[in-house]
């Protein structure tokens, strides 16, 4: 059985690097029928963050990616930790160092100084004496001096390192007893049957030392896969600015888990020309293997494009129910389909389609003066006196076809171009020159508030020397 898992460090929110790695780690678990865990490495007390634990947690329930069992916490098996500390030095695998961190500081001054590499020099390795008063030690394992390790990864082929050039006697546990992150996660995965190991190419130096600690220990070694960094559109680092932030920040923006997700997997990995991916089709195709060994470039454009669609391809009943977190609350009548149908073939973001709604439902204020002007041109205030008249003495206009019609009736009775009405009345009901069809909002609106805004606007146009 394929078992794979996601172990975040609780010192900051889930980032999108890592909740692609999530992703692969899930998709390949459920490819295979395995299982899918969620670990929080939590050992290390200094920089551990309640809330962010608890962040990360609430984003795996939005995306719904379902994690199997319950949730791992590293700082609740901490007896299991010690003793395999303890088996290692009872078997003289690992032993105490005395060395302080003025004496560590100085040695590794001195390497510098002659051009060497920093590294601890082994001293209290085979150490028989008394040890010295006043120091707490720690625990290092005994690494190889010379030769090789090699990390057979699926997506970067053999990855070959050389022992002089990277390791030291490393530290498994610190003076403390708190045990480190290397030797924590080497045992975790044997323990848990983690056998597929899918993680950013970020953690490929320290694969080699948790590849000690499983040949110490006599414990199997598994599957890794090192996926290559997601980069922005110069080929560097993911900032904060490029989309490198919190998951749940997506959710703010009005951006829709289906959407990110596919988003997401399309990093690096590909299946012929497909770009839209339904959470199944993620699982019954996705491979590591397949993952491209170069960086990936984030894209905000793609983002926007995948979440228009899955917004314009949504019912407009669940819709409905989204927009509630945006301050949108809609009725169930004909209006508001007729809202969602026109409007939600416009928006990219969630976020962006409420502002939309709010922009029809809410009487505007005309704070742009240029483009009012630019309206306001000419005869409009006599177009749309004559298009208010037409309103009031037409029976019951309620669909946009109904306000459509009163449209065309007054550009054939003035014999103008639409858009000697148009311009004006979008202004009069929007406050701006851009958006839906305006037979759509005049419907949404109703005939009563339709003549209100046309109002409002001929006497804006009076007063500010317009008219």
């Amino acid at each position: 059985m394929v078992i794979t898992r996601f172990a975040p460090s609780p010192t900051g929110f889930l980032h999108i690097g890592g909740l692609r790695t999530a992703l692969f780690s899930y998709l390949w678990a459920k490819h295979n029928g395995g299982k899918f865990i969620l670990r929080i490495e939590d050992t290390d007390r200094s920089r551990n963050n309640e809330d962010a634990a608890k962040a990360i947690i609430e984003a795996f329930k939005w995306l719904g990616l379902s994690h199997d069992g319950e949730i791992e916490y590293q700082s609740k098996r901490t007896d299991i930790y010690k003793r395999y500390i303890r088996k290692l030095l009872d078997e003289g695998k690992a032993y105490y160092c005395y060395m302080s961190k003025d004496e560590l500081v100085s040695l590794k001054d001195e390497q510098i100084s002659h051009k060497e590499r920093p590294r601890y020099d082994g001293r209290y390795r085979d150490f028989n004496g008394t040890p010295p008063r006043g120091v707490e030690p720690v625990v290092r394992i005994k690494a190889p001096t010379s030769g090789t390790i090699t990390v057979h990864d699926g997506i970067k082929g053999d990855v070959v390192f050389n022992v002089d050039d990277i390791l030291d006697d490393f530290i498994i546990a610190r003076s403390d007893g708190t045990p480190t992150y290397n030797f924590v996660v080497a045992i975790d995965d044997a323990l848990m049957g983690i056998n597929e190991v899918i993680r950013g190419d970020d953690h490929l130096s320290n694969t080699p030392k948790q590849i000690i600690i499983y040949d110490a220990l006599g414990l199997e070694i598994p599957n890794f896969y090192h996926v290559p960094m997601i980069h922005n559109q110069n080929g560097k680092k993911l900032s904060k600015r490029d989309g490198a932030t919190d998951v749940m920040e997506y959710k703010k923006e009005g951006y829709l888990p289906q959407a990110l997700l596919n988003f997401l997997v399309r990093l690096g990995w590909s299946h012929g020309d497909q770009e839209i991916f339904t959470i199944q089709e993620m699982i019954e195709m996705f491979n590591p293997k397949d993952i491209n060994k170069s960086a990936s470039i984030y894209n905000t454009e793609k983002l926007d494009w995948l979440n228009a669609h899955y917004i314009k391809n949504m019912s407009n009943e669940h819709l409905k129910h989204l927009l509630e977190d945006y301050d949108i609350i809609l009725t169930s009548n004909d209006k508001t389909e007729i809202l969602l149908d026109n409007l939600k073939e416009r928006a990219k973001t969630l976020q962006e389609l409420a502002l939309q709604i709010k922009d029809i439902l809410t009487q505007p204020a005309y704070e742009n003066e240029k483009a009012f002007k630019k309206a306001f041109k000419g005869d409009a205030v006599d177009i749309l006196t004559a298009f208010s008249d037409k309103l009031k003495s037409t029976p019951k206009p309620h669909l946009p076809v109904d306000f459509h019609i009163v449209m065309q009736n007054i550009v054939d009775e003035q014999g103008i171009g639409f858009g000697k009405l148009g311009q004006p009345l979008r202004m009069a009901l929007l406050g701006k020159l851009s958006g839906p069809g305006l037979d759509s909002v005049m419907a949404v609106i109703g005939v009563d508030d339709t003549i209100n805004r046309v109002s409002s606007a001929i006497s804006y146009a009076a007063q500010n020397g317009y008219a």
